[in-house]
């Protein structure tokens, strides 16, 4: 039931953006928790992430659209809800770099406490860089893989285990 409150309130902020006659678009998709990579401490937390979120239309001109998203992890670990921009550059193959700002409901600890399962992030708040590389299947539907990322950048504490996960994840024009 706190994972449902949690997810509710990510999404949130999204109602609030204003938008056009357009609504955007919305995603879902599955990710792979605390993939080992070099940036991070990996392999501590398990399971997947089921993601749900929410894109604007274009600002402007600009290649920038806001977007919001929640991932609920299968196994009880770490959940999160993001706020950012992305931008998409290219029609039917494309890469959309982004960039947010995370919360989380893992451990905000300072330092990593090895063995117990958890990582510890030093800080609610987080930065959330994300990247995709996708492909459009129809006028309004596109599917791309994904990276999304989540530190603090040693901003709060000296350690910083972060967090990296990999996933696939469609995405439906309203």
């Amino acid at each position: 039931m706190k994972t449902l409150k949690f997810a509710a309130l990510a999404i949130l902020p999204a109602l609030f953006v204003a938008t056009p006659a357009q609504a955007g678009e919305v995603f879902g998709g599955l990710y792979v928790h605390d993939v080992d990579t070099f940036l991070t401490i990996a392999g501590v937390e398990d399971g997947m992430d089921v993601q749900l979120g929410w894109r604007g239309d274009r600002i402007g001109k600009t290649p920038l659209q806001p977007y919001a998203f929640a991932a609920v992890n299968t196994s009880g670990n770490t959940n999160y809800a993001a706020v950012g921009l992305s931008a998409k550059f290219g029609e039917q193959f494309f890469v959309r770099p982004g960039l947010g700002i995370a919360v989380h409901t893992g451990s905000t600890k300072g330092y990593q406490i090895d063995g117990n399962g958890k990582l510890e992030f030093g800080s609610r708040v987080l930065f959330e860089p994300e990247l995709g590389i996708g492909a459009q299947i129809t006028d309004r539907t596109s599917i791309e893989a994904s990276w999304v990322h989540m530190s603090h950048a040693t901003l709060f504490s000296k350690q910083n285990p972060g967090i990296d996960n990999l996933g696939v994840r469609l995405t439906f024009k309203l």
